[in-house]
């Protein structure tokens, strides 16, 4: 169990059959009247963010959250496979729970599996991943503006703005929570 005072970020709970997890909170004491957390929680297995008022008293059976890494083996049709890197067995995960930044990970890679009680919910790629340019318009000399992006495919298929001297064939770095590519890949 766990009291809303003791609420902290990434905290995950069981509250009316949700599953919820502490994005945001803070201890408020009024002047007048008795202290209260405020808090924004995200519903882990809807996405739904929302925000309310708890006494700091209240308690609520904590949520244990299992993340497994896996390696992503390859799609078919609307399920995506997942391999345990200990037992080899295959784990099919539907296109609704992988995630829209799913669109950067390629077949091989290692992602971490969100699971709450056995039933899988979402997907975590790697948070840095270095991808190959397959089609961008190509960068012209002295054409140096600052802060000036262009469009470019990625071996995945994503596409995303990349900085004007990238080429087709570079390897560049890609936040895979924001989608902002970071620049060409070190060490490529």
């Amino acid at each position: 169990m766990i009291s809303a005072g003791d609420f902290r970020n990434g905290v995950t709970f069981e509250e009316d059959g949700n599953v919820l997890q502490v994005v945001e909170f803070q201890h408020v004491k009024p002047g007048k009247g008795a202290a209260f957390v405020r808090t924004k929680t995200k519903n882990v297995i809807t996405g739904a963010v929302t925000e309310k008022s708890y006494n700091p008293t209240a308690k609520f059976p904590t949520a244990y959250i299992e993340r497994k890494e896996m390696e992503y083996s390859y799609s078919d049709g609307d399920l995506y496979y997942f391999m345990d890197p200990e037992t080899y067995d295959m784990l099919p995960v539907n296109a609704t729970d992988v995630g829209d930044n799913f669109k950067f990970v390629k077949e091989n890679m290692t992602c971490r599996v969100l699971s709450y009680k056995g039933k899988v919910f979402g997907v975590e790629p790697p948070t840095f991943v270095n991808l190959q340019v397959v089609k961008t318009d190509p960068g012209f000399k002295g054409d140096t503006a600052t802060n000036t992006l262009k469009p470019a495919t990625l071996e995945t298929g994503a596409v995303i703005k990349v900085q004007l001297f990238i080429e087709e064939g570079e390897m560049v770095q890609v936040d895979t929570r924001t989608g902002e590519c970071l620049g060409r890949a070190k060490g490529e």
